[in-house]
C-alpha cells in the first residue's frame, strides 16, 4: 500500500512538473523580439516608472513587481488567456512575477532572458524615453481648468487599467460634448499630480470654472464617471 502511494506521489509530481516546464518559458531577445510582434501579444515591463521612462519595448504595459499592491492591482487587467512577454531590467523581478502569474492562471507567460540590459547590448532599440520632455506646469494645469466643464484624465499609455477605462471615457466624451478632456502624464506630471493629490492611476477629476466638483478612481462605469458632473 505504501508502495503504490509512493508511486502515484511521484506520478502525479512529474505531471505536475511536465506542466510546469511547458508553460515556464525564457528566452533570448531575438527570439522575445519575435514573439512580440505577433498578434494578440501583451507586453508587461515590471520594473518602476522610472525605469519605465528611460526607454521600453514598443506597446509595453506597466507595473511595478517591487510595488504589490500595483502590481497585483493592473496585472488584473491583463487577459489571461493571452501570452504575457514580460521583462525587467535585468531578468530577476520579471522571473519572480511571470511565476506569480503562471501560479494565479495565466495560461502563456514568456520571460526575456537578461532583462533590458540583454536588449540594449544586443543592439536593439528601445522606445519612448522622457528625459528632456518637460513636466506640465501647474499654473498650465490650472489655466487649462478654469473654465467650463473640464475632465481631467490622470493617467498613462502603459497602465493597464488607463488602457481599460479608454472605451468608457470616449463614451463619456461623446455625451457630454462641452466637457473638455485634460491629461495629466502618470508618469512625467509629478508636480500637478501632487497639487490634485491623485495617487493612483487612473484617477478622474472634474472640474466647473476652477472648481472641482467631483472625482473617481480607478476603472468606473460610465455612469459612475458622470457622477463627477455635479
Amino acid at each position: 500500500m505504501i508502495k503504490l502511494f509512493i508511486q502515484r506521489y511521484l506520478g502525479a509530481l512529474l505531471l505536475c512538473m511536465l506542466a510546469h516546464a511547458a508553460t515556464a518559458q525564457e528566452v533570448d531577445v531575438n527570439t522575445f523580439e519575435k514573439g512580440i510582434q505577433q498578434p494578440a501579444i501583451q507586453v508587461f515591463d515590471v520594473r518602476t516608472a522610472q525605469e519605465y521612462n528611460t526607454g521600453h519595448l514598443p506597446n509595453a504595459l506597466q507595473a511595478d513587481y517591487t510595488n504589490k499592491t500595483e502590481f497585483t492591482e493592473r496585472a488584473k487587467y491583463l487577459d489571461k488567456q493571452k501570452p504575457v512577454y514580460i521583462y525587467c531590467l535585468s531578468g530577476g523581478r520579471s522571473h519572480a512575477a511571470a511565476q506569480w502569474m503562471r501560479e494565479n492562471g495565466f495560461k502563456k507567460v514568456v520571460e526575456m532572458e537578461g532583462g533590458i540590459r540583454s536588449w540594449t547590448a544586443a543592439g536593439k532599440p528601445l522606445t519612448g524615453a522622457t528625459k528632456g520632455i518637460k513636466q506640465l506646469a501647474v499654473n498650465d494645469f490650472r489655466n487649462a481648468v478654469k473654465s467650463g466643464w473640464v475632465l481631467v484624465d490622470v493617467g498613462a499609455e502603459w497602465c493597464p487599467p488607463c488602457r481599460a477605462m479608454a472605451p468608457v471615457l470616449e463614451q463619456f466624451l461623446q455625451k457630454h460634448p462641452q466637457v473638455k478632456l485634460v491629461k495629466v502624464d502618470g508618469g512625467r506630471d509629478q508636480d500637478v499630480m501632487k497639487s490634485v493629490n491623485a495617487n493612483a492611476l487612473p484617477t478622474f477629476i472634474a472640474y466647473k470654472d476652477g472648481k472641482e466638483t467631483g472625482r473617481k478612481q480607478g476603472v468606473v462605469t460610465l455612469q459612475e464617471l458622470e457622477e463627477t458632473l455635479r
